[in-house]
């Protein structure tokens, strides 16, 4: 999958070859993984955590949306510097 992670002030996270995409979502935390139907919702504070050759990364949010469609996930967040 592609990943785009942005906020207001940067893009934090821009490539390919993403295994899976874990976000706290309003409701509960979720995974995206490969071939996920199209999505939008609203992300609550926690942790963006995506998987690259099974080695995870992580960034930090108070808030965001996610957006999925054709392999294309893209998240646009609120950085928090408490977190």
């Amino acid at each position: 999958m592609l990943l785009t992670i942005i906020s207001p002030e940067k893009t934090i996270f821009k490539g390919g070859s993403v295994e899976r995409v874990t976000v706290p979502g309003k409701k509960g935390q979720f995974t995206v993984l490969e071939n996920h139907a199209p999505i939008i919702s609203t992300l609550g504070k926690g942790d963006v955590v995506y998987a690259i050759d099974n080695n995870e990364y992580k960034v930090a949010i108070y808030s965001g949306l996610l957006e999925v469609n054709k392999n294309n996930v893209t998240i646009c967040i609120e950085e928090n510097k408490a977190c």
